[in-house]
């Protein structure tokens, strides 16, 4: 990228038709993992109208009831209301059965679940070495989820997106903020853009120390939303992969992330690799950095570890990738063990980003690294 430049990242809100996908999805990984540390998941959710599916390979001794789940889920997120065209009330349908034998082979001697490659990334631009756009959208979508107690009129669902201008590589200012939410019809819009003007935008950009003015701002682009959710617009569970991860301001693996136990390494692999790059930046060995793994089907350990700091390094290589091998084992089982991944944490991964946020364990900063300076 150039010096001078606009980048633009977008979130969503918990409600949104592939969030819903993501929560159940991930709903069903926390519960096996409740009671079988052990339990192997790939599940997939679909949402429609009146509808959900859910489906894919679940490996365990619990006997889980996934319509109940499902259907808490849905009503937790805010679609009891019949005149949605999808509610927790909706017709669920079920095709779980077992993991692939031939998958399971590989997997059962701690190796990988699957092949593909993985990345994480970090950067100095917020406190939380995460892209200030992504950060924003982020801060923005839940916001906007946080104020619906209060704005009765606003609906589930929900997106938000912030575009930065940068200046000389740094974030110099916000440009424009867009914030799609549906509402009731009996609210303007012109109501519905002040408050989120005041009680939303203001707030979140007020916090990392920007502002816009209201003409900055576009709500609901076409003028008109009042019906949200998957009777709308289809769910899935993993479509929102870059929502996920960093806004596309670094590269993503060729995997999603919900609805997958630790053994995929799609997501325990991202985790690793973000971890580690958030330890590099944090101990100061540069500015940025995308840490790279890859795997193939039963591997215990990936193919690839390698790291690039476009330019920002303050260590030489060797000293880095010393610092890398200390930090984690990048083995399948080192990455499950080192950082406590067999536990029911997921759930609150599936909305406003996998990363970010110190409740997750490969947030954690990791201090007395031998060598590391």
């Amino acid at each position: 990228m150039g010096k001078n430049y606009f980048f633009t990242s977008e979130s969503v809100c918990a409600g949104h038709p592939d969030k819903i996908c993501d929560s159940i999805s991930d709903a069903i990984l926390d519960e096996v993992l409740k009671q079988d540390k052990f339990g192997r998941v790939a599940v997939e959710t679909l949402a429609g109208f009146n509808m959900v599916v859910i489906a894919g390979e679940v490996t365990t001794k619990v006997k889980l009831d996934y319509k109940k789940i499902a259907r808490e889920r849905i009503r937790e997120l805010g679609y009891t209301h019949p005149s949605f065209n999808f509610s927790d009330k909706s017709l669920i349908q079920v095709f779980i059965h077992e993991q692939s034998p031939e998958i399971a082979k590989g997997v059962k001697p701690e190796g990988a679940g699957d092949q593909g490659m993985m990345f994480g990334f970090a950067c100095r631009e917020t406190e939380s070495y995460m892209p200030l756009p992504i950060t924003l959208a982020h801060g923005l979508s839940e916001k906007l989820d946080a104020v619906k107690k209060d704005l009765l009129y606003l609906l589930p669902d929900g997106k938000t997106q912030a575009t930065v201008e940068y200046k000389n590589g740094r974030p110099y200012k916000v440009s424009h903020v867009v914030v799609a939410v549906p509402h009731d019809k009996k609210v303007k819009l012109s109501e519905v853009a002040e408050d989120i003007y005041k009680k939303v935008v203001t707030e979140i950009l007020g916090e990392y120390g920007f502002k816009i003015s209201k003409k900055e701002l576009i709500v609901n682009g076409t003028g008109v939303w009042h019906n949200p959710g998957p009777a709308s617009d289809s769910g899935l569970t993993g479509r929102k992969i870059v929502v996920d991860t960093y806004g596309g301001y670094s590269r993503v693996g060729g995997g999603a992330f919900s609805g997958k136990d630790p053994t995929k390494v799609d997501r325990s692999g991202a985790y690793a690799a973000r971890f580690i790059a958030k330890n590099i930046v944090a101990e100061k060995l540069a500015d940025k950095a995308e840490v790279r793994l890859a795997y193939f089907i039963g591997a215990k350990k990936p193919l690839m570890q390698d790291v690039e700091t476009f330019g920002t390094a303050k260590k030489s290589d060797a000293v880095i990738k010393s610092f890398m091998s200390k930090i984690l084992d990048t083995s399948v089982a080192g990455i499950i063990d080192g950082l406590s991944l067999r536990r029911p944490i997921y759930l609150k991964t599936s909305t406003y980003g996998h990363f970010g946020r110190e409740i997750f364990p490969w947030e954690k900063i990791k201090s007395n690294i031998p060598n590391a300076s």
